[in-house]
């Protein structure tokens, strides 16, 4: 688990109306990536000052007027062609590789497509299911484009496009699935120095590998860039202004994008908001703090069933999680079977993971009590390796989507390192430990990947005002373990028209995820542009 969890819609395994599909948020990947979010500012900053009189970045607009050199992105025509499930289409659009230097040459993006159902349609609705690296298409063709309500599918053209980097989007690549499973066993929580410098060198070498076989691309991976290139597709789509559905990272995204172009901002619904104004450093910290309130939650939960292998009845959820830590330290020392067919044991990181992935919905809170079952009471970890896997997208050939790499590129870009040694992250392991006794350690060392990346950052913490939008709809979970409801209270405030929609309630993202109050105010503010009323809340 060396990479902050890739910000996505939880993983699904059954479909239910408007209920996300899963790797795209649960989505993901502890591993690769420490910084998290927060977007290039290469496009521009003017300064705020805050309430305490420093000076704070914010994103500036872009000038209206398109830059001629841009002009022919801006006026290509997509050939579009069937693919995957009936009545998807796809297409491959093309954005310069250096906006500041559109002659050095292109990235090909792929774009796909179901058109709206109804006649009366109000454009295209672009849909992002976060990550960073989680792919928009496969989210569409899986989900959305099916998933989403009648109405909203009959009035909008339902559109996705894998961000630079990502996916079909010309992926960056790094370690193949046997180096990958090398590294997502790698201990995270290392005793000694042996295992310290066995944890570094597995982020020396991802990162040397990824700087290996994607060096045209690193440096091209922003969050503004992949901005930049929403703006385009808009363009060739024809729409006036951006329509756009966006969760976990994909909040960054939405949010980047109407810093960017405020006056071309159509109907933005952000779900899992992202906070831009933080620091890596800020951002690990809160998210740690985030998946022990999830823990909490899922502790309290557990002890009142009869099938919960970490206490009965009357337990705390203190004691819960200290049953939970002794368990990782018996991994630690004994890593049991899985089955698997490549040998794999579950050691802690795994395991770890395993946990993870099932805070970020508590509908598969009844998959890890059973999984836990079987590793803590028949030495069986083959449903903690599942859950594992699915949030590293590993499938059973034992080949790994890029997610986590895209992850890596894109965060390490975006803000500078949490970290730059293992001596600052065990200086501040004491703080990590305090946010999440169960999680705090690994999560701390997960942190440091982004200190070896061969790219320097270019990006830094920012405000996002996006002055003169029409209104932006923000989305806060009470409970979130990946996006802390305080950052969708900060960002709603930032957004000069931010309106923010609380649910009161776990798990990651709120969109379509059984809350009848929150899928009724996101589907009349998409249907007739009508945001929620100011502080409305639902659970």
């Amino acid at each position: 688990m060396h990479t902050w969890p890739p910000l996505r819609r939880p993983r699904r395994t059954s479909r239910t109306p408007i209920r996300s599909r899963a790797t795209t948020r649960v989505a993901g990947a502890l591993l690769t990536a420490a910084a998290m979010l927060v977007s290039a500012c290469s496009a521009g900053s003017s300064m705020t000052t805050t309430s305490s009189g420093a000076a704070e970045p914010t994103l500036a607009a872009l000038p209206r007027a398109t830059p001629s050199a841009l002009a022919p992105y801006y006026d290509q025509h997509l050939s579009w062609r069937a693919c995957g499930v009936a009545g998807f289409q796809c297409a491959t659009m093309k954005a310069p590789l250096d906006y500041a230097n559109a002659g050095a040459g292109d990235v090909k993006l792929a774009v796909a497509r179901k058109a709206a159902t109804g006649k009366d349609r109000l454009g295209s609705l672009l849909v992002n299911p976060g990550g960073p690296g989680g792919s928009a298409i496969s989210y569409l063709q899986q989900y959305a484009g099916i998933g989403y309500p009648a109405e909203i599918r009959a009035m909008y053209d339902m559109v996705a496009m894998d961000p630079r980097g990502v996916s079909r989007s010309e992926p960056v690549e790094c370690l193949d699935g046997r180096q990958m499973d090398t590294f997502t066993e790698t201990d995270t929580t290392p005793d000694d120095q042996r295992e310290t410098n066995e944890l570094v060198g597995q982020f020396r070498k991802f990162a040397e590998s990824c700087g290996a076989h994607s060096a045209r691309l690193l440096r091209h991976v922003s969050t503004v860039e992949a901005a930049r290139d929403m703006d385009i597709l808009r363009a060739v789509l024809g729409d006036p202004k951006l329509n756009y559905v966006g969760a976990s990272y994909g909040t960054l995204l939405g949010a980047t994008y109407a810093g960017l172009f405020p006056d071309r901002v159509g109907r933005l619904v952000l779900d899992g908001a992202v906070d831009p104004s933080l620091d890596s450093l800020r951002v690990n910290l809160d998210q740690t703090a985030g998946f022990e309130t999830a823990f909490q939650a899922f502790a309290k939960d557990c002890v009142r069933r009869s099938d919960c292998p970490l206490g009965g009845k009357g337990a705390t959820p203190a004691q819960v999680g200290d049953r939970l830590k002794a368990f990782f330290r018996e991994l630690d020392a004994h890593p049991i079977p899985t089955g698997d067919a490549s040998g794999r044991k579950l050691g802690e990181s795994l395991a770890t993971i395993g946990v993870i992935a099932a805070m970020y919905d508590q509908a598969s809170w009844g998959q890890l009590r059973q999984a836990l079952t079987s590793a803590m009471r028949k030495d069986d970890g083959a449903g903690l390796l599942a859950l594992s896997d699915s949030y590293y997208e590993r499938n059973a050939k034992g080949q790994y989507s890029n997610l986590m790499m895209a992850n890596a590129a894109v965060n390490c870009l975006d803000l500078p390192p949490a970290f730059t040694s293992p001596q600052q992250v065990e200086k501040d392991l004491p703080e990590f430990e305090k946010a999440s006794p169960v999680f705090g350690a690994g999560l701390a060392w997960a942190s440091l990947n982004c200190a070896y990346w061969p790219v320097k950052a270019t990006g830094e913490p920012h405000r996002i005002e996006a002055k003169g939008a029409a209104p932006i709809v923000v989305v806060g979970t009470t409970r979130d373990p990946a996006t802390p409801y305080r950052w969708a209270q900060s960002l709603a405030r930032q957004l000069s028209s931010g309106r923010l929609l609380t649910f009161v309630g776990d798990g990651h993202t709120a969109y379509g995820r059984g809350s009848a109050c929150i899928d009724s105010a996101i589907n009349a503010y998409l249907l007739n542009g009508t945001p929620p009323p100011v502080g409305k809340r639902c659970s």
